[in-house]
């Protein structure tokens, strides 16, 4: 299997009904070919750098998953049958991923979570000083 990430946006004027019914059937589609869920983000609704569609917002969501490749023919030719889609993205992030790696990838993402969750819960300002740090340090461990 590889490693994928999905975005898609859908025409927001939807209904939370209809958003759910697209996620479940997009990731029934990776889990019915042995593919692995690894995360799925519900961005929502957000503005749009241009009208696609003449929508000028869109319902952003973010998939993150391994599967095979017949597995990501399949989810684009639903979506560019779909008029409730305005746009799609995929990108293989690895050419091979196994049980291990994806126990790996779903510990990252959780770590960014709870980090994310703890600086939230501190005071607004102590956050943004928090990820000024960060941001430094990151750029120096590059260097």
């Amino acid at each position: 299997m590889r490693h994928y990430e999905t975005t898609y946006i859908l025409r927001p004027n939807l209904g939370e009904d209809q958003f759910k019914e697209i996620i479940d059937r997009t990731n029934a589609i990776v889990t019915d070919d042995d593919g692995t869920i690894v995360d799925v983000d519900q961005i929502g609704i957000r503005k749009l750098a241009y009208e696609i569609k003449k929508e000028s917002q869109g319902y952003y969501v973010y998939m993150n998953y391994a599967a095979h490749g017949r597995t990501i023919k399949e989810l684009e030719r639903i979506f560019r049958i779909d008029d409730r889609l305005l746009r799609y993205l995929t990108i293989k992030l690895a050419d091979a991923i196994d049980d291990s790696g994806i126990n790996a990838v779903k510990e990252e993402i959780a770590a960014k979570a709870a980090a994310a969750e703890a600086t939230d819960s501190e005071d607004p300002e102590k956050a943004e000083e928090s990820t000024g740090k960060e941001e430094t340090k990151e750029k120096e461990s590059d260097e």
